[in-house]
């Protein structure tokens, strides 16, 4: 047989539990002569920041059938086996303890990894199949775990251990592999069994999770592909962790991982959906949109990924904030929950946004273009720098909606049914000024304009205006305390006075403002306040201090900075009107309710 068509091989054993190792072993039969190279990503597709997975790896060996074979570490992620003959094992134990959606996870009740992080790739050998074999865990008391992973089996029994394959390295490593003693629930969805394996401690009605997902991913389906059509998945698979404070989600090309609070999880009993059930429902419902936007429509700057390095593009508001638009929007047209209820949540995106100072300072194209040393590396001074390509592109991405919506010239789902029909259906990247072109041509005239101003230039969409012409109100008030995230009317007594600063449940200040009376007092973020007019700070003192307080007065501050004590006098500012919550008209004309059928109506 021609070595050069044999698969490279890769063994996982949960090696010690109790130590988080796991152990992973890749093989190739036609080592480099010259020494054969392996190389570990840096990164993974969906989470743009640099992350360094090697610096996990406790240890790397290589053998072949004759012995020991040296290999050496060349640079951060890549070790070369010194010239052999095959077949060539490399073997690395790895340290596996990050409750996260990117890396590993091992102990004695779970295990989980994201392929990119564990599998090393035989340089010369990515496009060719794989093979793994997943071992089960030594301990006898672990005889009840199994597999939920989409990888395809080949030999492995469902949800059991054993081989699996995949088409190449890429493929590889869009298959995340939980292995627990997970619960599980299935429904169909476009003709396509899905499937939701919940790990961690829970108490949680599956069957109302699985109906509720049902409608959602068949909407999303109808979106791309039509009514009746099958997703471009033969088996869909949410892995859900539940556990006591945790949030996130990763998407992959018929999977998705997602970590939320057990509290998220729907209650038996409940037909109500809170804001705890809510929050999950929009996480999976983004990470399932994510299976055509991302992993099939892409841009060209990712088509092939280089996991090596970052990989630039200014697209991400389109990828990351069209998703975040069409997140909850999927919710509304699907039936989950009302119009109302889909409001509140835009009012909530449009507060978020409104406090965020940075969004006069960097477009969401910049934002896109610097996601790899900004938007995942937040500090004090973010809110002031930086703007969300995901929260503001969601924005843009319903400015653009409405926008062709009130020309009566189509909707963004056209734009994403073009997208999908001339990039993500053919594998073809998106140029970087693709959207605006296809977003042109839907519209029927030249968008530039729009572009220009609201995705590489700074300036807020008039949403207020825009609504209006779907029967809706726009609203802003003053936030009624550090709580307070908008989307409804206030429901307590509202502060006279601003400190114009994020202030932390434990009184530390995260964020100053730029311009604010709490910078132009000499606060800065990471200050921690021990003292408001002489007496001991906390977050209800504060709180009754700004009702009673009106602009102008002047706030005695005693604050340590790392282990110094300060004071200082800070001139209350007007609050902000930064609160938004949206209402629908009493008496809208026809054309806005049919606009607004159209656009949120099942």
């Amino acid at each position: 047989m021609d070595l050069s068509a044999r698969p490279t091989r890769y063994r996982v054993t949960p090696l010690e539990p109790n130590a988080h190792l796991f152990e992973v072993a890749c093989s190739v039969d036609d080592p480099d002569p010259q020494g054969q190279r392996f190389t570990l990503p840096a990164w993974v597709p969906g989470s743009y920041l640099i992350r360094e997975f090697a610096r996990h790896f406790m240890g790397v060996r290589a053998e072949n059938p004759q012995g020991a074979v040296a290999i050496a570490k060349e640079t951060k992620g890549t070790w070369r086996a010194a010239p052999c003959t095959g077949p060539l094992t490399v073997v690395a134990q790895i340290y596996a303890y990050d409750v996260s959606v990117r890396t590993a996870y091992l102990d004695s009740r779970r295990g989980y990894f994201n392929g990119g992080s564990v599998f090393l790739c035989p340089d010369g050998r990515a496009t060719r199949p794989c093979e793994v074999q997943i071992e089960p865990p030594a301990n006898p008391g672990l005889a009840q775990w199994r597999v939920a992973t989409t990888l395809p089996s080949d030999g492995a029994p469902a949800y059991g251990f054993g081989r699996y394959r995949a088409d190449s390295y890429e493929a590889l490593i869009d298959h995340p592999v939980e292995i627990s003693d997970f619960a599980l629930a299935h429904f169909e969805a476009g003709g396509v069994a899905h499937e939701i394996a919940v790990t961690g401690r829970h108490d949680a009605d599956l069957d109302r999770l699985a109906s509720d997902l049902a409608r959602v991913c068949r909407w999303h389906i109808e979106l791309f592909d039509g009514p009746g059509a099958r997703p471009p998945f033969d088996r869909y698979l949410f892995q859900i962790t539940a556990v006591g404070d945790g949030y996130g989600g990763l998407e992959h090309r018929s999977s998705t991982s997602l970590i939320c609070r057990r509290d998220e999880l729907p209650a038996r009993g409940v037909p109500a959906i809170g804001d705890e059930y809510l929050n999950l429902l929009g996480l999976a419902s983004h990470e399932y949109f994510h299976s055509w936007n991302v992993k099939r429509i892409k841009p060209a700057a990712f088509t092939p990924y280089d996991l090596t390095r970052e990989n630039y593009t200014r697209l991400l508001w389109a990828f990351e904030g069209i998703t975040s638009y069409y997140d909850d929007l999927a919710l509304a047209r699907s039936g989950v929950i009302e119009p109302a209820r889909y409001l509140e949540l835009l009012g909530r995106a449009i507060t978020t946004v409104l406090r965020t100072p940075g969004r006069r300072r960097q477009s969401i194209a910049d934002s896109s273009f610097d996601a790899w040393i900004k938007f995942y590396r937040p500090d004090e001074n973010t809110p002031n720098a930086v703007v969300s390509y995901y929260v503001k592109g969601s924005l843009v991405a319903l400015a653009l909606d409405l926008t062709l919506r009130r020309e009566r010239a189509g909707s963004l789902d056209d734009v994403m049914r073009a997208l999908w029909e001339r990039y993500g259906g053919r594998s073809v990247g998106v140029p970087e000024d693709g959207i605006e072109r296809i977003a042109s041509e839907v519209a029927g005239r030249d968008l530039r304009d729009f572009f220009a101003r609201y995705v590489h230039g700074t300036e807020d969409p008039p949403l207020d205006a825009w609504l209006a012409d779907f029967g809706i109100d726009y609203h802003l008030r003053t936030a009624q305390n550090a709580t307070d995230r908008g989307g409804k009317p206030a429901s307590a007594s509202l502060p006279r006075g601003a400190l114009d600063a994020k202030v932390g449940a434990d009184m530390k200040l995260l964020s100053v403002y730029s311009g604010g009376a709490a910078e132009r007092a000499g606060l800065a973020g990471g200050d921690q306040l021990v003292a408001l007019d002489g007496l001991k700070a906390n977050v209800d003192s504060l709180r009754v201090l700004l009702e009673r307080r009106a602009p102008g007065d002047a706030l005695r501050v005693h604050a340590f900075r790392r282990d110094e004590l300060g004071e200082h006098t800070v001139v209350l500012a007007e609050p902000p009107l930064d609160t938004c919550y949206l209402t629908l008209q009493d008496k809208p004309g026809e054309e806005a309710i049919a606009r607004r059928m159209r656009w949120l109506s099942p």
